[in-house]
């Protein structure tokens, strides 16, 4: 007679078994993730110790890494952030693709006025706000008005600066636990296979974000800039950032460039071919860890949900490298009209704008303005040109 292999049974002690010590969970875990530890590290890189977890998702990383330096020659992750950078001397529009830049926009309603609630900029916006909503007669504030543009000032720029904040130290304190949580089961039961991959990825992490690259792509641009640069996320948009490089700040026209870093060099493709073999044996070798599996995916979260933090956190322009001095906010509930006001504040810079906040044809009022306008910057310039005597064109 047929046997009769129907076991419920087999089901439950097959779940319990699994529940009581995940098989290779970690280890398919570690190959997941990849986006969130290159945006965690593309924030902090800079200085030789960049301080992200270990956790899942770095041999997915360190594999993307290697084919990006071999290939693409980045390490740098682009911008998750699309924003517009305006030469505000030529009116010259580029897509940005620095990772400095479309943090600096993302997070500029989080960093402007210091963060202060009753700062100069966020009070204008609310009086543009107020302005809008006594024209529409509308019952509550509208989500945007006019335009608001706040102008900087550079200070000397620090290109390497990772910005020691709270982001940046949380990943030793995670990497303590990770260690303490490690040495809960060799102490228990003499397991010493969790403590080692533990402290090996962790030594691997840090290697990995301290590679010179990092910092060579992320501040790809000239040093001690006098241009004048607007940053904005382009036509409706609320704000419009102003930012004069006063012969201190960055680049950013440059900055905005893609893929300006240098050539990968030889050493720098050995770097990242080494990383990602030490990263693959580190997988296999958890993946051969059976015992007390739950203390490594405890170790891995509490890894992954930093990176999130950090990858995701915002940040001031001073924790980029970007150090910034608030001059003043101009704002009105008309765009053309904060663009007039701007550009006779600010020669050239409100007509730089013009184009991205205004690509289609102007009213006859609105030319001979600009002309008028147009004028006066060039006066303003020819009276600041030295005078050349005959003696020395001669």
């Amino acid at each position: 007679m047929p046997t009769n292999h129907f076991n419920p049974a087999t089901s439950s002690i097959a779940l319990a078994r699994q529940f009581s010590n995940p098989s290779d969970v970690f280890s398919v875990l570690l190959i997941l993730g990849g986006d969130v530890v290159v945006k965690a590290i593309a924030q902090l890189a800079g200085s030789r110790t960049t301080p992200v977890a270990f956790s899942f998702g770095w041999v997915a990383y360190s594999i993307t890494a290697l084919m990006g330096v071999l290939g693409e020659n980045r390490l740098m992750s682009a911008t998750d952030y699309p924003c517009k950078v305006i030469n505000a001397r030529n009116g010259y529009v580029r897509e940005n693709s620095s990772w400095v830049i479309g943090r600096l926009v993302r997070d500029f309603d989080w960093w402007m006025d210091g963060g202060r609630l009753d700062g100069p900029i966020r009070k204008r916006v609310r009086e543009l706000l107020s302005e809008q909503q006594a024209v529409l007669k509308a019952s509550g504030p509208p989500l945007r008005a006019g335009l608001c543009i706040s102008v900087y000032k550079a200070r000397e720029a620090r290109p390497g600066y990772p910005g020691y904040d709270l982001a940046y130290f949380a990943g030793f304190g995670t990497a303590a636990i990770q260690l303490a949580l490690a040495t809960i089961p060799f102490g228990l039961y003499g397991n010493w296979a969790i403590l080692l991959v533990t402290g090996i990825g962790i030594a691997l992490s840090f290697v990995t974000g301290a590679v010179p690259r990092w910092a060579e792509e992320k501040w790809a641009c000239r040093r001690q800039s006098d241009k004048i640069t607007i940053l904005s996320r382009g036509n409706g948009s609320q704000h419009a950032i102003v930012i004069i490089g006063d012969g201190k700040g960055l680049d950013l026209e440059d900055l905005a460039a893609p893929n300006s870093a240098p050539s990968s060099s030889p050493i720098s493709k050995f770097i990242a071919l080494a990383l990602a073999s030490f990263w693959i044996l580190l997988l296999i070798t958890a993946a051969g860890i059976e015992q007390n599996t739950w203390f490594l995916l405890a170790i891995g979260s509490i890894g992954i949900l930093h990176n999130i933090y950090v990858a995701g956190v915002s940040r001031s322009p001073e924790h980029f490298g970007v150090p910034l001095d608030f001059v003043t906010v101009i704002g009105h509930r008309k765009v053309m009209e904060a663009l007039f006001e701007v550009e006779t504040m600010y020669p050239r810079v409100g007509k730089s704008m013009l184009a991205t906040f205004f690509p289609g044809n102007l009213r006859q009022d609105e030319i001979d303005r600009w002309n008028e306008l147009d004028q006066l910057a060039k006066e303003k310039e020819e009276s600041k040109l030295p005078c050349v005597t005959a003696k020395q064109v001669v």
